[in-house]
């Protein structure tokens, strides 16, 4: 259900400026998005898991303002971005 530090750190290296660039907003809407889809494939089998259901919508709604963030900032990073990552929007 969580993520590991190997997957991390294959997440850094491909969306970071440098494999210790963890900070940046596009590596933490990856990790986030990675956990979404673990945590999506929980709630799949556990339906009235109320308690990861509320992470979970924490989760989608801090991805989100982090990817308005990119938007503003740059727009052809952003669609770059949810290209990589297979999002919608």
């Amino acid at each position: 259900m969580s993520i590991t530090k190997e997957r991390t750190a294959e997440l850094v290296s491909e969306f970071g400026a440098n494999d210790a660039d963890s900070g940046s907003s596009a590596v933490q809407v990856a990790i986030l998005t990675e956990r979404i889809n673990n945590l999506t494939e929980h709630m799949k089998t556990h339906k009235k898991d109320f308690a990861s259901r509320r992470g979970l919508v924490t989760m989608v709604g801090q991805r989100r303002h982090l990817l308005d963030y990119i938007k503003r900032r740059n727009e052809q990073a952003y669609k770059d971005l949810i290209g990589k990552l297979g999002l919608r929007r």
